[in-house]
C-alpha cells in the first residue's frame, strides 16, 4: 500500500499544493517552520481522519481561510481509492472515500495504516498516563473496528455520565436509578476494552522487546505493564461504592480511562531511572512494534511517517533504521528533513528509489 497522490487547500501552511509521492523513500525537505512537519500531518489526517499533534481539527484550517479540503489516492492491492477530508468552519467534518460519505467516520480508521515517528515521541515516557493511553489506543483502534466502537461508546457514556455527576452535585441530589443507566453500560465496556488492552500487550511485547535488542545490541531487558484496577474482581463494586465520590468531584474517578502502561528497563521505571538515550530506543521500539502489529494484522506495509527524526538521533541508531530501510523491512516512507545533503549522504547505501521534494518558507 501507498499514497499515490495528495493535494492540500488552505490546510496549515498550505494555501495551495500537489504532491506525487514514490512507491518507496520520499524525503521533505526545507528549513525549519516551512511546512515539512505540516506534510507529514496531512497525509496522518487523511489516513486516521484527524491530526497526530492536536485534538480539535479547526486548527489545521489556514489561519486566513474559512475550510480546508485533504484529498489523496491510496493505491492498495492494485486498486486506487481517491479519499477526501474537507471542513468548513462552524460546520462537521466531512469524510468521503472515492467521493462517497462513510456512514461512520469509524469505519476508515485502519483501512489505510500509517506509524508515526517524531521528536516528541518521547514524551510518552515523561508525561502522563494519558499520553501512553492514547499511543495504545490509537495502535487498538487502527487494528480492531470492535475495540475502537467499544472505546468511542465508552467516552459516550462516560461523558453522560459525568455530566449527570454534575447535575446531581448542583442540585444536591441522587437519583441511583438514573445513574445505574449509565453505571451497567460503562461497566461492561470497561470489562471488554481491559481485556482487549491486556491481551494486546501480551501480543505486543515479543515483537517490542525484539526491536529494542537489535536497537541496543541487547544491552537491557525491558518490560510493558499494564496496570488497571478493571482486573478486580470487585472493580464494579468499588466503582458503586465510590458514587459519593464521584458526586463531590463531578466526574468518573475510576474506570478503564485511570488505566496506566507502566514502561521498564532492567526491573525499574524508565521514566526515572532511564537515560535519554534508552527512552529514545525505547520509543522507537514502540513505533517499529506498531508497524509490525499493523501489518501482520492488515496483510500490508503502513506508510511509516519519519519526522525529524535524523536530527534528534545519535548515529548508532540512525544506522539501525537504515539498515532495517536497506532490508526491506518498510513499505512506503516519508521522510523530513532540514539538512538535504545529510539525508542524502544517509540514503546512498539504501537499495531504494528516493525522490525528494523541496518546501520553500511560507
Amino acid at each position: 500500500m501507498h499514497l499515490e497522490k495528495l493535494s492540500l487547500t488552505n490546510f496549515k501552511n498550505y494555501e495551495d499544493a500537489q504532491f506525487t509521492f514514490g512507491r518507496q523513500v520520499n524525503v521533505i525537505v526545507g528549513p525549519n517552520g516551512s511546512g515539512k512537519t505540516n506534510l507529514l500531518d496531512a497525509v496522518y489526517f487523511l489516513s486516521l481522519s484527524k491530526s497526530a499533534f492536536h485534538n480539535q481539527d479547526a486548527l489545521s484550517i489556514n489561519h486566513q481561510a474559512d475550510f480546508f479540503i485533504v484529498d489523496g489516492v491510496f493505491s492498495k492491492e492494485n486498486r486506487n481509492t481517491q479519499i477526501t477530508i474537507s471542513l468548513q468552519r462552524g460546520q462537521r467534518k466531512m469524510l468521503l472515500a472515492d467521493k462517497k460519505p462513510y456512514e461512520r467516520v469509524s469505519e476508515h480508521i485502519g483501512r489505510f495504516p500509517v506509524v508515526l515517528m517524531a521528536p516528541n515521541d518521547t514524551d510518552l515516557v515523561r508525561e502522563h498516563s494519558e499520553d501512553r493511553r492514547h499511543f495504545f489506543d490509537g495502535v487498538l483502534s487502527q487494528l480492531d473496528p470492535e475495540y475502537l466502537r467499544d472505546y468511542l461508546m465508552y467516552q459516550q457514556v462516560l461523558k453522560q455520565r459525568n455530566s449527570l455527576l454534575k447535575l446531581f452535585a448542583e442540585r444536591n441530589y441522587l437519583d441511583e436509578e438514573l445513574l445505574e443507566t449509565y453505571n451497567e453500560p460503562l461497566l461492561q465496556l470497561a470489562q471488554r476494552i481491559y481485556e482487549r488492552r491486556k491481551r494486546f500487550v501480551t501480543e505486543f511485547l515479543p515483537s517490542f522487546r525484539k526491536h529494542y535488542a537489535y536497537l541496543s545490541q541487547e544491552r537491557e531487558t525491558v518490560d510493558i505493564i499494564y496496570e488497571s484496577e478493571v482486573g478486580n474482581e470487585e472493580f464494579a463494586k468499588d466503582f458503586r461504592r465510590n458514587r459519593n465520590r464521584d458526586i463531590m468531584l463531578q466526574r468518573t474517578t475510576k474506570g478503564i480511562h485511570k488505566d496506566d502502561f507502566v514502561f521498564e528497563i532492567g526491573g525499574v521505571a524508565l521514566k526515572k531511572f532511564g537515560s535519554q538515550g534508552q527512552q529514545k530506543t525505547f520509543v522507537i521500539a514502540l513505533k517499529l512494534a506498531q508497524f509490525d502489529q499493523l501489518q501482520a494484522e492488515k496483510s500490508t506495509k503502513p506508510i511509516l511517517l519519519l519526522d525529524d527524526i535524523f536530527d534528534k538521533l545519535d548515529d548508532r541508531r540512525i544506522g539501525k533504521l537504515i539498515q532495517l530501510m536497506d532490508k526491506g523491512v518498510f513499505g512506503q516512507l516519508l521522510i523530513t528533513d532540514a539538512r538535504p545533503e545529510r539525508t542524502t549522504e544517509l540514503l546512498q547505501a539504501v537499495k531504494a528509489d528516493v525522490k525528494f521534494f523541496h518546501v520553500e518558507q511560507v
